[in-house]
């Protein structure tokens, strides 16, 4: 029987058909219970975390200073001002775009990150840049040897606000609170030492303790440490529907976060797929550099040897290109490797991500972008989705295709599996020797196992 699937590309759907035999997993990130979103907004707001409430720490500022995600991120940022809105109306405030080193707004995109505010707030709204040395202000620096320039608006406001979406991040952990100075509104050199840690293993998603990423901006924060900083980060379920929003402190908030947006991104599989499709929704398709995320989500629920297939309709082309044109400089995905090696500029470590991948698997998609590019970076483009599947299944035989609906921020998880052995002794490595069941103790109960059908935990 013949199934037709929706796949998101751009703003629309494109529907491709297969065999019930070919379709494997569809995994979308994880359904959660959303309640009232101004209700659940406003519960951060009066309870914050080892925080003044929003009104009594705006209550003396001389002036506030907001800062807002780009365009690249899904945050309800326009929601919350919408919420703030008769609080801060008769205020001194600004607004920066902490776009890191990204490219400013479209004047569309402005329109959609403020709502129904941004005509009147038009005025009063800045869109950082990295490059412009003349707005930069040295802070010192971190245990890493990152230099904190920062942007001299961030330094000369009486307290700022910032307002923040927390999703998994392929080599900083989360995204949401230090991201907001680092890289937002940080200098291209301070960025560029930053992320030149995303080269180091530790550097991945899920992973905050021992991320030299995340800890270099942590502690990079603390170059600001008499800064008066109020944090809202928000979460949002599978359809951009705020689940949870936590307030206050920018480092204690993001700790709250992070279970809340593990629940929502982190999402368990039952087993690994010869064909994966990587599927970069709106508004994370802007470009490839934004999508690049995806296949390095993908890959973790990819077989060796398979084949991963990113959707994304790059709608504003490559993104910035240092990573594009040394991949493209490169006979060899070892080579673009071996040149990192070497020397390392912003945007390296997007070029390093993806050659590892070409190591070990085949990189197709399906794109907007010019066929000749995708193929001088190590990637197989297609005109259409159908056409690319029809193709894997070719060549990797009647394989089930696993469908990773919002790779940009989904996390595969390989599920565990509870393994049932009717032994009266189970070898451990925890005890380091033959041990009866019932000495054994559950780890999450700490009661004692009398079932003589001892469970242990193996992941497939």
């Amino acid at each position: 029987m013949k199934l037709r699937i929706a796949i998101p590309y751009g703003r629309e759907n494109v529907f491709v058909y297969l065999d019930e035999r070919n379709v494997g997993e569809i995994i979308h990130p994880n359904d959660v219970a959303t309640g009232d979103e101004e209700i659940t907004l406003r519960q951060a707001l009066q309870n914050p975390i080892e925080s003044k409430t929003f009104e009594q720490f705006i209550g003396d500022a001389k002036n506030l200073l907001f800062l807002i995600n780009d365009a690249t991120r899904p945050t309800p940022t326009a929601k919350v001002l919408q919420m703030l809105h008769p609080q801060i109306a008769d205020k001194d405030v600004k607004f920066l775009i902490a776009t890191g080193m990204h490219r400013a707004p479209t004047a569309e995109e402005y329109a959609e990150i403020f709502g129904g505010l941004y005509v009147e707030l038009k005025d009063r709204i800045f869109a950082h840049d990295s490059t412009k040395d003349e707005d930069m202000v040295y802070l010192g620096t971190s245990k890493n040897g990152t230099e904190m320039y920062v942007n001299k608006m961030a330094v000369e406001a009486h307290k700022i606000v910032i307002i923040g979406s927390v999703e998994p991040h392929y080599f900083a952990g989360y995204t949401g609170g230090r991201k907001s100075f680092l890289p937002g509104v940080a200098a291209y050199r301070t960025i560029e030492q930053n992320h030149k840690l995303a080269l180091q293993s530790s550097a991945r998603a899920l992973s905050l303790e021992g991320n030299p990423v995340h800890e270099d901006m942590e502690d990079a924060i603390t170059t600001i440490k008499d800064k008066e900083i109020f944090a809202i980060m928000t979460v949002l379920d599978r359809h951009d529907r705020i689940y949870a929003a936590t307030a206050g402190d920018i480092t204690e908030s993001l700790k709250s976060a992070i279970s809340r947006a593990h629940r929502v991104f982190s999402v368990e599989i039952k087993e690994k797929a010869d064909i994966v499709v990587a599927v970069t929704p709106y508004p994370m398709d802007i470009d490839l550099y934004q999508s690049q995320k995806a296949l390095d989500n993908g890959k973790l629920a990819l077989n060796e040897n398979g084949i991963i297939i990113l959707v994304s309709k790059c709608r504003m082309g490559v993104g910035s290109d240092t990573f594009v044109k040394l991949l493209s400089s490169c006979r060899t995905p070892q080579e673009t490797l071996d040149k990192i090696d070497k020397e390392f500029k912003l945007g390296y470590h997007k070029a390093a991500k993806m050659a590892e991948i070409a190591r070990w698997a085949k990189m197709w998609a399906v794109t907007s972008l010019d066929h000749p590019l995708m193929e001088s970076i190590f990637i197989r483009p297609f005109n259409r989705l159908q056409e690319a599947l029809d193709a894997a299944i070719a060549e990797k035989g009647e394989e089930k295709i696993l469908f990773l609906m919002n790779a940009a921020l989904t996390v595969p998880k390989l599920r565990k599996t509870l393994v049932y052995r009717p032994r009266k002794f189970v070898y451990s490595s925890r005890w380091g020797r033959l041990t009866p069941v019932t000495q054994l103790r559950r780890t999450e109960t700490g009661e004692e196992i009398e079932n003589p059908l001892a469970y242990i935990y193996t992941e497939q």
